[in-house]
């Protein structure tokens, strides 16, 4: 599963361009006065540029969202003509996954993309990428040092755990006596923290809410559904379940099904596409699911090129990427489901 401890910034898909506010000029200005020359380098766009050859190093598909970062990877590239990509079989070893940058690096390829089996073991490799002239874009788990990278990309776990408390305190408003429950993921990862701390820090808004039970599974169905089941069987009785993984998801739903309890609403997390159909259809408990998007592998792809046509960022008035960018965690419910229906994965 994703892993991250570094909070980056956020820029939007729409901005006003730097010549909307060119135009606003005062009337002590000259009529006349030719407007300067934007010295700008181009930003990124769809059209072909300059040939770049990308190196990407993804994860081992051993879960749905593990799988869907290495299609969105090879998916975006094929959107760029002048792109080639230069994929490994994906590895969660990490002695492999080394050797398999330190090919893409003999290979001389223009950018690195990686996303770590573990961020501080490949720390050094990342370090030996950049010291070549090679700039690694490095995806969601991070590297140990900011040395070993140029630009890092990835999830908000902290805001993943922040917005499921705020979905469900704004849903128990008002109730007196709410008591909520709590799968999480695995505890000695630094991500499930972030989420579990991200989610109290949110209930502290709500006086009204108790957190009465808390398992930690293993991101897998099989755990999720023994897990929960144990939550169950403790709990007779309680108004809000926060899921932190769509995929053990699955096995807590039908934990809920076979002991017939439906007197609580249950939010999930990653955005799988299974969770997304559920809430679309709203004929079970799971009524949202908090993003953590995998399209940050598509937009890794995007930074990547960018640096390979040493050209900046459209809508940014910096004539470089960004050295980090962290992703929203957006709540998916009925309302907007349509919406976000296209990035779910499988």
């Amino acid at each position: 599963m994703p892993e991250t401890s570094r909070r980056g910034i956020l820029f939007g898909t729409a901005a006003v361009s730097a010549g909307a506010f060119l135009t606003a000029c005062t009337s002590n200005e000259p009529k006349d006065e030719a407007s300067a020359p934007d010295s700008r380098p181009a930003a990124a766009d769809d059209k072909p540029g300059t040939p770049v050859t990308i190196g990407f190093a993804g994860p081992q598909a051993d879960h749905g969202w593990l799988n869907a970062i290495n299609v969105q990877a090879r998916t975006r590239a094929e959107k760029y003509s002048e792109v080639t990509l230069e994929t490994t079989e994906g590895s969660n070893d990490t002695a492999a996954q080394i050797g398999q940058v330190k090919t893409l690096i003999n290979k001389k390829v223009d950018v690195l993309v990686v996303l770590p089996a573990d961020g501080k073991a490949l720390t050094q490799v990342g370090l030996e990428a950049m010291k070549a002239g090679i700039p690694v874009v490095n995806l969601d788990r991070i590297f140990a040092s900011p040395q070993a990278y140029r630009c890092w990309v990835g999830g908000d776990n902290y805001g993943m755990g922040l917005n499921a408390g705020h979905y469900i305190g704004e849903q128990l408003k008002g109730k007196a006596g709410a008591k909520v429950v709590e799968l999480a993921g695995i505890d000695n990862l630094e991500l499930t923290k972030q989420r579990s701390q991200g989610f109290a820090d949110a209930l502290k808004n709500y006086s009204n809410i108790e957190l009465v039970a808390r398992q930690a599974a293993d991101f897998t169905v099989e755990s999720g559904q023994a897990k929960m089941a144990q939550l169950l069987q403790a709990q007779k009785q309680f108004d809000a379940l926060w899921n932190h993984d769509d995929d053990q998801g699955v096995g807590a739903l039908r934990a809920i099904e076979q002991a017939g309890r439906d007197e609580f609403i249950m939010v999930g997390g990653a955005g799988a596409k299974s969770a997304m159909d559920a809430i679309k259809a709203g004929n079970s408990v799971l009524k949202a699911t908090v993003l953590y998007p995998p399209t940050m592998a598509a937009s890794a792809i995007d930074l990547a090129r960018a640096l390979g046509q040493r050209k900046g960022v459209a809508g940014l008035a910096e004539l470089e990427i960004p050295t980090s960018l962290t992703l929203y965690s957006a709540v998916v419910t009925q309302d907007n489901i349509d919406q976000y229906l296209p990035t779910g994965f499988s």
